[in-house]
C-alpha cells in the first residue's frame, strides 16, 4: 500500500438499514478512491434524529442533512506521513430520499456522498463558485473511475 493511500477506517452503523447494502469493503474502496494523503476516518450511518441533532449542535442548522464532515486537523500543515483525521456522518433517511428524488441507486448516491465527505476532510470546499467547480470536477473524476455516472449531470 502506498503511503498516500494509507487508511485507518472505522465504519459504524447505529442506523443499520444500509449495513448489508453499503458494506465496509465498499466504503473502504470509495474512501480510498478520493484519498490524496494518509487518513484516519470514521464513517457513521445515522438516522434523521441523530443527523438533525449533529447538524443543529455543530452547524446551527436545525434539520438532518445528507453528509456532515468533521475534519479534526483542518487548516493544519500535516507532515507527509501524518494522517488527516475526520468523522464523516451520513444520514440514511436523507440519502435514501435524495437517491429516490434524483433517480439514482442508494449505492451510487452513498458513494458520491462519501467521496464528497472525504474531499471535505482533505480541505476541499464549495463556498464559492470556483471552489465548487473544482470540487465537483474532482468528484466527477473520482466517481467515473469507480464506474459511477456524473452526479451533477441533469
Amino acid at each position: 500500500m502506498s503511503e498516500k493511500n494509507k487508511l485507518s477506517l472505522s465504519v459504524q452503523y447505529p442506523d443499520a438499514r444500509l449495513e448489508t447494502l453499503i458494506t465496509r469493503p465498499k466504503v473502504r474502496r470509495w474512501v480510498k478512491a478520493a484519498l490524496f494523503a494518509p487518513a484516519e476516518f470514521t464513517i457513521r450511518f445515522v438516522d434523521a434524529e441523530e443527523g438533525r441533532t449533529l447538524n443543529r449542535d455543530y452547524r446551527e442548522k436545525d434539520y438532518a442533512t445528507n453528509v456532515l464532515t468533521f475534519a479534526y486537523n483542518e487548516g493544519e500543515e500535516l507532515g507527509d506521513d501524518e494522517p488527516t483525521r475526520a468523522d464523516i456522518i451520513l444520514c440514511t433517511d436523507v440519502l435514501e430520499k435524495e437517491a429516490a428524488e434524483q433517480k439514482k441507486s442508494v449505492e451510487e448516491h452513498t458513494a458520491h456522498l462519501i467521496v464528497h465527505g472525504v474531499l471535505h476532510a482533505q480541505g476541499y470546499d464549495h463556498m464559492d463558485d470556483e471552489e465548487a467547480t473544482e470540487m465537483e470536477g474532482l468528484e466527477t473524476e473520482i466517481l467515473a473511475k469507480l464506474g459511477i455516472t456524473d452526479p451533477y449531470k441533469e
